[in-house]
């Protein structure tokens, strides 16, 4: 059988999925960043209703359920117009959240996530798309195998997050034109 790789666009009918997955997702790779494994002010700002209902009514914000053949195996949120240095918002499109449960990694659903992003980024005639990784971990190797470069440093912007787990990257990819 062939994968079938699908972006269900998030409604409201569907937050509680997204909301576990996400969770489980987050803290199936994160939960080190956290003292005590304990990544509640991460999930508190990300993963309720009260969020999603605020997110789903920002027009520059995109949610989508990732299901690979059927099932729900992570989450993605882009932001369609954010700007970056010397990058406009109408240049660049921000990827604030890709998020795929342990038992699905590993199986060409991350490339195929920004394959559909670089798409999307394509059809708003975006210059670049851009994101923050761990600077530690395995997120860093898929997003410079996958063309990413990187931009800059910046860090977790919780204070509640393990200081020495903070470093991040921005990385940054050209969108070729179509």
């Amino acid at each position: 059988m062939k994968d079938i790789i699908h972006f269900e666009p998030l409604t409201q009918e569907k937050y509680a999925t997204y909301i576990t997955v996400g969770t489980k997702a987050y803290n199936q790779h994160y939960s080190h960043l956290w003292p005590k494994g304990d990544s509640a002010p991460y999930i508190q700002s990300s993963f309720t209703k009260e969020v999603l209902l605020q997110e789903e009514q920002d027009t520059n914000t995109r949610l989508f359920l990732i299901h690979h053949n059927k099932k729900t195996v992570g989450i993605l949120k882009i932001s369609l117009k954010k700007a970056l240095d010397s990058y406009s918002r109408e240049e660049a499109l921000y990827v604030d959240k890709i998020y795929i449960i342990k038992q699905a990694t590993g199986k060409g659903i991350g490339k195929k996530v920004l394959q559909f992003v670089e798409l999307r980024a394509k059809e708003l005639k975006k210059r670049i798309i851009w994101l923050d990784t761990m600077q530690k971990g395995p997120a860093l190797h898929f997003y410079l195998k996958n063309g990413f470069k990187k931009h800059s440093t910046t860090e977790i912007p919780f204070p509640q997050a393990i200081e020495e787990e903070k470093p991040m990257f921005i990385m940054t990819k050209t969108v070729s034109k179509v």
